[in-house]
């Protein structure tokens, strides 16, 4: 599977304020959930290696309830490092790790 590059903007949740996400555009969640669809760890989460700007980690994202899109957490660090902040847009690009699955 190709990495998945897309523009979105960060949010938070009112139950999360700690937590910053990007949803993944919805035609990609339905392809990962194709290509991983082997039982998977916590909450149906899939590993991946993520890149926003300069800066790229890996971590996992996990399915909306409901069957809505893939959303990756954006941490702190990786947030403070681009200059980014909840109501920015950003380029994200996700890979998954097929390795795993």
């Amino acid at each position: 599977m190709k990495p998945v590059i897309f523009d979105a903007q960060l949010y938070s949740l009112p139950s999360t304020n700690a937590w910053v996400f990007v949803s993944l555009p919805l035609d990609a969640s339905d392809e990962i959930r194709e290509r991983t669809s082997v039982p998977r760890p916590g909450f149906g989460s899939v590993y991946v290696t993520a890149t926003i700007g300069s800066t790229t980690w890996t971590t996992s994202i996990f399915p909306e309830s409901g069957g809505g899109p893939y959303v990756l957490p954006v941490k702190k660090t990786v947030r403070l490092a681009e200059g980014i902040a909840v109501g920015d847009t950003a380029t994200v690009t996700v890979e998954i790790d097929l390795s795993r699955y």
